[in-house]
């Protein structure tokens, strides 16, 4: 019904369905601005242009993420500067940030990944401390929390994606950018849509990043069930973690005390992981590698000369790591066939 009303009222580009999911999505969250885009990488590279970020200027960011996070910044003109992950939740290892700073940084991106959130408290704190933005990556995070507050509420900004297969997820590419300043919020939308907030008054030159309508109406109805699924997938989480308690090949994720991780993938370290792929793939069940390479060690990157030393923990878990299958609708008897399939692989 969602879709047959938007293709009724040829309400494709704009329109009354974008502004009905940015108002419910924004009264979710409870933030003052949310500008929908065309995706999230969009959403990265506008608020940082927006911000002023550019050629001179360095982002600092998390070594193992989708490109998305690293290649926004330079497309603004600025450098990507990486930091290694911590070794027990994965996202940026804050107690490495500060080390990375100097008279040419100007804002901290931290991804919040897998669903799990980075530590806000100290990066906020370092942030204060040297007058630096801070931009959340929440592609993977859509309402993880930290101490009770919610990805995307702790910096001048937080981007989300809603690709299909995120936690929230289109039908196709979509993306926003949420903020509580009123001013970038306002340039931001202006950017997104050619420089402009009224058709023909282009106050600057911008960029074309729109939200359809289609999109915008699918993620208004699965908005109702967001809540709902993200328990289920904790629930899964929890019942994974459980059946692997005891295995001697399994590292399970480890939550960050205090914090709600919505698990948009469920990351364990295994030994022989392509051998463990392969063997899941013959039992009928697909896990996936997020990401094959750190981002320091992509041929994108092979100019700044990097070696397995600068980012030792995203180096040693680069062949390590596996996503296995995690969604709503998993049942306990599938959830159990997985481990029970990587049982026998390590018993073999």
């Amino acid at each position: 019904m969602a879709i047959k009303n938007v293709i009724e009222n040829t309400s494709f580009i704009g329109g009354k369905y974008v502004r009905e999911f940015e108002q419910m999505f924004s009264s979710k969250y409870g933030v003052k601005n949310f500008i929908s885009t065309a995706n999230g990488t969009d959403s990265l590279y506008i608020i940082m242009k927006m911000l002023g970020i550019g050629p001179g200027d360095e982002v600092i960011t998390a070594a193992n993420s989708w490109i998305s996070s690293s290649e926004t910044i330079t497309q603004c003109g600025a450098k990507p500067v990486f930091v290694d992950i911590d070794p027990l939740f994965y996202t940026i290892d804050e107690n490495k940030i500060e080390e990375k700073i100097n008279s040419r940084t100007k804002a901290i991106m931290p991804v919040h990944i897998f669903g799990q959130m980075c530590n806000m408290e100290k990066i906020k704190r370092i942030a204060a401390k040297h007058k630096l933005f801070v931009i959340e990556d929440c592609a993977q995070s859509h309402f993880s929390e930290y101490a009770g507050q919610l990805a995307g509420t702790f910096g001048i900004a937080g981007s989300f994606s809603f690709y299909p297969g995120k936690n929230l997820g289109a039908y196709g590419d979509a993306g926003g950018i949420m903020t509580n300043d009123d001013e970038l919020g306002t340039r931001c939308r202006m950017f997104a849509n050619h420089g402009s907030l009224v058709k023909h008054d282009h106050k600057m030159e911008g960029i074309n990043s729109r939200l359809d309508g289609l999109q915008a109406a699918i993620l208004s109805v699965k908005l109702n069930y967001i809540d709902q699924w993200t328990e289920k997938r904790i629930q899964h989480a929890s019942f994974y973690s459980q059946l692997f308690s005891l295995s001697k090949h399994v590292i399970a994720p480890v939550v960050r005390p205090d914090t709600k991780h919505s698990f948009h993938l469920y990351v364990v370290r295994v030994k022989r992981r392509d051998a463990l792929q392969n063997h899941l793939r013959e039992s009928g069940i697909e896990a996936a590698i997020h990401y094959p390479s750190p981002l320091p060690f992509l041929p994108a990157y092979s100019h700044f000369g990097y070696d397995r030393s600068d980012f030792p923990v995203s180096y040693s878990y680069k062949d390590e790591i596996l996503s296995l299958p995690l969604f709503p609708e998993l049942s306990e008897e599938q959830i159990e066939y997985v481990v029970n399939s990587v049982d026998r692989f390590y018993k073999n």
